[in-house]
C-alpha cells in the first residue's frame, strides 16, 4: 500500500450522508485532543491533509481519505467538554451511525494518549470494538513526551486497564518524531490486504 498516494475525498456531517463502502476502510477513533489529525498526516506523508487545530474537537465531520484504493476514515474526536449538548449528540449519532452501517471495516485504530490512564470513553470505545467483534488495534500517541522507559511502563498499564484480547496490536507512536509510524503503516497494509 503506497501511503504517498493519499488524497482527501469528502467530509460528511450526518451518518445518513455517508456513501456505501467502495473498498476496505480503516477508521481512526479517539478523544478530541489525542492527536488524530497529526497522526493521519504523518501516515499519509502530508503536512496539512487532515486539518490540525490548536482547539480540540475541531473534527466535527467524518472525513474520508483515499490511500491507494483503501479509505482512511477520520471519525470526530469524542469527549471534548467545551462543546454544546446538541453538537455532542450529533457527533455521537455520526460515530454510532457509521459503525451501525454495513461497511467494509478492515481495521479500527483506537487512539489513546500514552501519557494518561485510558478515560471512561476510551474504555467504552474499546469495549464496543470487542463486543462488535471488529478488527482493531491500539495506537498510543504522543510517545515523544515520555522517556522510552516511561512509555514502556505506560503501555503495559494501558494494555492491562483495557483488558485487551490476546494478540491485539498495540503500537506506540509519535506523530512528532515518527516513532511507530512504519509499524502502523504495515499493520494497515496487512489489514487492507486481507
Amino acid at each position: 500500500m503506497n501511503f504517498h498516494n493519499a488524497r482527501f475525498l469528502a467530509a460528511y456531517g450526518t451518518s445518513a450522508q455517508l456513501p456505501p463502502s467502495n473498498g476496505p476502510e480503516v477508521s481512526f477513533a479517539g478523544r478530541s485532543n489525542v492527536g488524530k489529525s497529526s497522526l493521519l498526516n504523518k501516515l499519509m506523508y502530508r503536512k496539512g491533509l487532515a486539518k490540525v487545530s490548536s482547539t480540540p474537537g475541531k473534527t466535527a465531520t467524518i472525513n474520508f481519505y483515499d490511500v491507494d484504493g483503501a479509505d482512511l476514515v477520520d471519525l470526530p474526536g469524542y469527549g471534548y467538554a467545551k462543546v454544546s449538548k446538541s453538537e455532542k449528540g450529533r457527533w455521537s449519532e455520526l460515530i454510532d451511525g457509521y459503525f451501525n452501517q454495513e461497511r467494509a471495516f478492515a481495521l479500527v485504530v483506537s487512539l489513546i494518549d500514552i501519557r494518561h490512564e485510558p478515560s471512561a470513553l476510551d474504555c467504552g470505545m474499546v469495549g464496543f470494538l470487542k463486543e462488535a467483534e471488529l478488527p482493531f488495534a491500539i495506537a498510543l500517541t504522543k510517545a515523544d513526551k515520555l522517556s522510552k522507559q516511561q512509555a514502556a511502563k505506560q503501555r503495559a498499564a494501558i494494555v492491562k486497564a483495557l483488558d485487551l484480547p490476546k494478540g491485539t496490536p498495540v503500537v506506540v507512536t509519535s506523530a512528532e518524531k515518527g516513532g511507530g509510524i512504519e509499524e502502523l503503516r504495515a499493520l494497515i497494509s496487512r489489514a487492507v490486504g486481507e
